[in-house]
């Protein structure tokens, strides 16, 4: 619901009492700390740990613009700024102090005005003390680096929940920031992706509970509808999706008849009743004013079925069609007839994800000529929106698209170009160019791999759609933040299709590869701006279900896909998307573990296998070279790389691939190359045959006691020098043949009492300059 003139003035007045507040004794104004952003450059440290700043001056100014569609969203955000503040400073700092009173202020004024409606007291799901987990009065995490002894900084942020927000404070996101980060820890939380999950049911109620916060959609815009017709017309297109029958004579408006007349769902664009049989009563009855009110009638009523049924089954495939039918049918170009046939399911593309092929495509099978491989600019004018039944498409968007090959499965597109076609044949006819991105059943995969649910996988495939084939508007989150929380307005809504993206697919040599830098799979001028996509956060982290192939699943589907190895390509070929194929070598199923590509390069960057990633939900890299062929002392001693140490191979005839990561360059220049193969030296484990390093010097036994006895008759001895000195001499001589490890002795091999008697000192060098005194000292006299 939106902001009303009465609610707009009293939040208004809120904020002016909020600013206008002070101490109970003295003048000073308790919001002055709270009114603009905290200074970035200052205090950095301060959007790494707080999720969502706010300021009251950022606020104000987004209540004057309208931009706020609940009042409860703008309250969310005044308290944010308060519960920012206490988070971050010190209990019973001067700036903790203010904040709380305002906080109090904020919640007697709101509850005062019955006009507004009641406030959340707790904590909001976005607040630092949600996000971190840590009651508002205990110090935040490394408090010894954060606490604020003098010159308080308030929390705050001039974003709001209809704008796009920069998410920069949340935890980082090393696969969206660094393309080149390998530390481990992101993967080693995204390995255990559905793995753990959640077991106990708390990551969904912690779902469920931040989507019943979230703002709902508020439905069809206003542009894009079908143009004023005849009213007979009305009628003869609601005939036509009554009656129309598939190639063995089943009626698919079944499935729209099912859904029941009144609401289903509370997230649904109106909640009115609603039927096909009831449109068709107001069509014969002529109660349709326009051609648009019966067109957005019968649009609500796919939404309604597509919500209704679920996805991916035989109803839910009738409604996308007959949807797309009726699309095709209110369109400016209508098919002939009836009846109505079509071998594509009435889709403007020939084939789709998994049987099409890119133009110019060296594969024999599959559909060629449907996709390419990178955005076209012919015959056609870039505009920065196109607008289709109620939906305005933008850059970025992403959607469902009518499928050729299996209407219960629709494209999943992301938009990289909106345009208005030139071609004298579609003049003026608008379109969206959309990258693919496949299901796990449109993907060759082993059958043991699991996969994330909703789990979808980037290709290099890009097709022209007419916005005739746009079924409605989805959204898709990288991993690293589809686990903290959900995209906020207008990105996505409760209700509608959400997915989740980890790798690449390259349908050409069946691997998958994980995305290390987000930002290079959006258009480009999306990548300028840091607010893509955010989110609204959960109190935790939250890891999908995993889920196993679903071609070994129970109800098993058929799909363009299958269960299969990765493509081994001749080195050389040339290979989708350009570039040719990397050397292979046959595949070793008592060595899995991968090795590096491009290692003859000095600047090229190794690969290590991490041993154990097999329980990963995310399908592993299946790239092999060639192992090189060293001598058998060189590689005992090089990389896995080259020989193969990993505990998988230790365990036996594992079939499970290990992930592959590259070792940074920071690391690599630490480690030895082989002079051969310009390889690092790397251990995947410590040698097992270590040089033991020799053992210190010890005595006889013969010899200690020789020792001991001599010891004893020095005691003993009447002070008799000499004959002390001869006997000494002759049983040292002795001493010294029974202990084969003693040394010879003094200068010349003599035995006296002073060389063996008593450990000799060794004699200390001089000094350079010690000597060099020496020698002018010797100079000077000689020439005295």
């Amino acid at each position: 619901m939106a902001i009303s003139p009465a609610q707009k003035t009293a939040i208004e007045e809120i904020i002016g009492i909020l600013v206008a507040a002070t101490p109970s004794r003295g003048k000073r104004q308790l919001a002055g700390l709270f009114l603009d952003l905290v200074d970035r450059t200052d205090w950095p440290e301060y959007y790494e740990v707080i999720p969502e700043p706010r300021c009251i001056n950022g606020i104000r100014a987004n209540v004057e613009k309208n931009r706020y569609k609940d009042p409860l969203n703008a309250y969310t955000d005044l308290s944010l700024v308060f519960w920012n503040a206490l988070f971050y400073n010190e209990p019973g700092s001067q700036i903790a102090t203010d904040a709380e009173t305002l906080k109090n202020i904020l919640v007697t004024e709101w509850q005062k005005r019955s006009v507004l409606p009641s406030p959340r007291l707790s904590p909001p799901p976005a607040s630092p003390q949600k996000v971190h987990g840590v009651l508002a009065s205990a110090p935040p995490p490394s408090s010894s680096k954060l606490k604020l002894t003098s010159d308080p900084v308030p929390s705050t942020s001039a974003s709001s929940p209809e704008m796009d927000v920069d998410v920069s404070g949340m935890s980082p996101d090393p696969d969206i920031e660094n393309d080149n980060d390998n530390d481990g820890s992101e993967d080693a939380r995204t390995a255990s992706i559905a793995g753990d999950g959640d077991g106990d049911g708390d990551g969904e109620a912690v779902i469920r509970q931040l989507e019943k916060s979230l703002p709902r959609w508020e439905g069809f815009g206003d542009s894009g509808w079908m143009s004023e017709v005849n009213k007979d017309r009305l009628l003869e297109l609601v005939v036509a999706i009554k009656s129309h029958k598939d190639v063995i004579g089943n009626r698919l408006a079944v499935a729209l008849e099912a859904v029941p007349e009144e609401p289903t769902s509370p997230i649904l664009s109106y909640q009115s009743s609603l039927s096909l049989k009831m449109i068709e009563g107001r069509v014969r009855s002529r109660n349709y004013e326009s051609a648009k009110d019966f067109d957005l009638d019968m649009v609500r009523l796919f939404e309604k079925a597509r919500r209704w049924h679920e996805p991916c089954t035989e109803p839910y495939a009738r409604v996308l069609l007959l949807q797309r039918l009726y699309q095709a049918l209110s369109s400016s170009s209508p098919p002939s007839g009836p009846p109505y046939t079509s071998s594509s399911n009435f889709a403007s593309i020939r084939a789709g994800p998994g049987t099409a092929r890119p133009l110019h495509s060296a594969d024999a099978e599959g559909v060629p000529g449907v996709t390419t491989f990178r955005v076209s600019n012919r015959d056609r004018t870039f505009v920065d929106e196109v607008n289709y039944k109620g939906w305005s498409i933008r850059l970025a968007d992403w959607l469902h698209l009518s499928n050729p090959d299996d209407p219960s499965r629709p494209i999943i597109g992301h938009v990289f170009r909106c345009w208005i076609s030139d071609e004298p044949a579609k003049k003026g006819q608008p379109g969206v160019t959309v990258c693919w991105y496949y299901r796990p059943e449109q993907t060759f995969h082993p059958a043991h791999t699991l996969f994330m649910e909703k789990e979808v996988f980037k290709t290099s495939h890009f097709a022209d759609h007419p916005v005739e084939d746009v079924i409605e508007k989805i959204a898709c989150q990288f991993t690293a933040r589809h686990i903290r929380g959900r995209p906020r307005p207008p990105y996505w809504y409760p209700g509608f299709p959400l997915y989740v993206c980890h790798s690449r697919y390259n349908d050409r040599e069946r691997v998958f590869v994980k995305i290390k830098n987000w930002s290079s799979c959006i258009p480009e001028e999306v990548r300028k701006k840091d607010e893509f996509m955010p989110i609204y956060a959960f109190e935790r982290l939250v890891y999908p279900p995993k889920v196993p192939s679903p071609f070994v699943s129970k109800g098993a589907v058929k799909g363009p896909g299958g269960v299969g190895e990765p493509i081994e390509r001749a080195e050389g070929e040339k290979i989708e998307g350009g570039g040719t194929g990397r050397k292979r070598g046959r595949r070793n199923n008592n060595a899995t573990a991968a090795v590096a590509e491009g290692t003859t390069s000095t600047a090229a960057t190794p690969t290590v296998t991490k041993p154990g990633a097999t329980s990963s939900a995310i399908p592993p890299h299946y790239q092999q070279q060639q192992p090189q062929k060293l001598p058998a002392t060189t590689a005992a001693n090089t990389s896995p790389d080259t020989k193969d140490r990993s505990m998988l191979t230790a365990a036996g005839n594992l079939s499970i691939p290990p992930i592959v990561d590259k070792l940074p360059s920071e690391t690599t220049k630490y480690f030895d190359r082989s002079p051969d193969t310009n390889e690092v030296l790397w251990f995947a484990a410590p040698p097992m045959n270590v040089a033991r390093p020799p053992a210190a010097p010890k005595h006889s036994m013969a010899y200690l006691h020789y020792l001991a006895r001599k010891r004893k008759e020095r005691e003993m001895s009447d002070g008799d020098g000499d004959g002390d000195a001869a006997g000494m001499d002759e049983d040292e001589g002795v001493g010294v043949g029974v202990d084969a490890d003693m040394d010879s002795g003094a200068e010349g091999g003599g035995h006296s009492r002073t060389a063996m008697g008593k450990r000799q000192r060794c004699a200390v060098r001089p000094t350079v300059s010690e000597m060099m005194a020496t020698a002018l000292d010797a100079v000077a006299s000689q020439l005295g």
